[in-house]
């Protein structure tokens, strides 16, 4: 006879949930950070988003990879401008308004990237 164990929800950490959630955890609410997050609770929270993940979502903090995707520039070129903590929207709109050296450098850098990914990608592709 085999007996059938209710199944237990998978769960994450609320650091493992806020970077799916592209969000920076100490931003969220303390009850966001202080217990694990189930799998359920992180769809619901994709699905429809609470005000407060809205609001972190559109004006941040945001975290490092989001920023670096906003502003078309990897985590590393971020490192190397100095910028090494979380930015606002308004912080990123700025640094896009002013365009700095560092920034059109760095764009420019990604971009070649990028185009080598797709060329390697067109490549493999054909073979």
């Amino acid at each position: 006879m085999s007996t059938s164990k209710a199944k237990t929800p998978q769960t994450m950490k609320s650091a493992t949930a806020a970077k799916k959630l592209g969000i920076l955890l100490s931003a969220a609410p303390a009850e966001f950070q202080e217990g694990p997050v189930s799998r359920d609770e992180l769809n619901a929270l994709q699905a429809d988003p609470p005000s407060w993940l809205a609001d972190l979502r559109r004006e941040g903090p945001h975290p490092r990879q989001v920023v670096a995707a906003k502003l078309r520039v990897s985590a590393s070129g971020l490192a190397r401008a100095g910028i090494t903590g979380p930015l606002t929207t308004a912080e990123i709109e700025n640094l896009k308004a002013e365009n700095p050296d560092w920034l059109q450098r760095e764009q420019a850098i990604q971009a070649e990237v990028r185009k080598e990914e797709l060329r390697l990608k067109q490549q493999r592709a054909k073979a």
